[in-house]
């Protein structure tokens, strides 16, 4: 006779007692996903070593990184720029040369723009436009991402329409140009002598604010950044800030270039 208990996933022995059922294939997937998320957890576990491998410093951003690395090459900026004034003071006090040599020593520093410079100046100012800007004008399309951010020749076109108009130095962000100086952007961050900047963009330049600006109105350049700004909402901002000083570059100014294979 048949046992009461007996179900499809059952069999019935001699004995009357039902033998253990039978797995069915859910049953089975079940117990190998569960199987398998235990083995995951012993690996993770394993691999941190009661450590949280989230904040694992091997597994940081190259983002972070390259932050990481911009705060230091500011921290050794200023650690030079301290060194060099050192130096410099201590040369100064004895170093035999004519006051005529000083003077002209002096102004070849102004010149390359190692030296502070104090003068009348204005700032310009670039920003990125709001992610959600669409076409403010009838007959323009509707933008594409890359029209909405500023990109590498936006800031070359500001900075050489600056010294076009007779600008005596120029400062980016908080660091002074030079001649070997480049203007880099990668993505949406400006890389300026090893350091990383994210918009809003700042250029300051000392000199006749009148004339500045006339180059900057005169940039074809400008003039084509200046349509987005007025289709999609790119920032641009011109401001006469007075008197101004620019910091003197604190950064290597040794030329590096490349040497043929022999």
């Amino acid at each position: 006779m048949s046992n009461s208990a007996d179900s499809p996933g059952t069999q019935s022995t001699a004995s009357g007692y039902s033998s253990r059922p039978r797995l069915r294939p859910a049953r089975m997937l079940t117990a190998a996903v569960f199987a398998l998320a235990g083995l995951i957890f012993f690996t993770s576990f394993n691999t941190a070593k009661g450590t949280d491998i989230r904040q694992d410093g091997s597994l940081l951003k190259l983002s972070d990184l390259i932050q990481q690395r911009s705060r230091k090459n500011k921290e050794l900026d200023e650690s030079n720029a301290a060194v060099r004034g050192s130096l410099e003071s201590l040369a100064e006090s004895d170093d035999g040369s004519t006051k005529a040599q000083d003077r002209k020593l002096s102004g070849l520093e102004r010149s390359t723009g190692t030296q502070q410079l104090t003068g009348h100046g204005i700032t310009v100012t670039l920003n990125d436009a709001p992610p959600n800007a669409t076409a403010k004008l009838p007959g323009y399309p509707e933008p594409q991402p890359d029209y909405l951010v500023i990109h590498q020749q936006d800031l070359q076109a500001v900075v050489n329409a600056l010294w076009q108009g007779g600008a005596q130095g120029i400062k980016v962000m908080d660091q002074r140009l030079i001649s070997t100086s480049a203007v880099r952007c990668v993505g949406n961050t400006l890389i300026l002598q090893g350091r990383v900047y994210s918009p809003p963009y700042k250029i300051t330049a000392v000199g006749d604010p009148d004339k500045l600006q006339q180059a900057l109105a005169a940039s074809k350049a400008i003039q084509t950044y200046m349509v987005y700004v007025n289709v999609y909402g790119l920032g641009w901002k011109v401001t006469d800030d007075g008197t101004v000083t620019l910091p003197g570059y604190s950064g290597t100014v040794d030329l590096h270039y490349a040497k043929p294979v022999q």
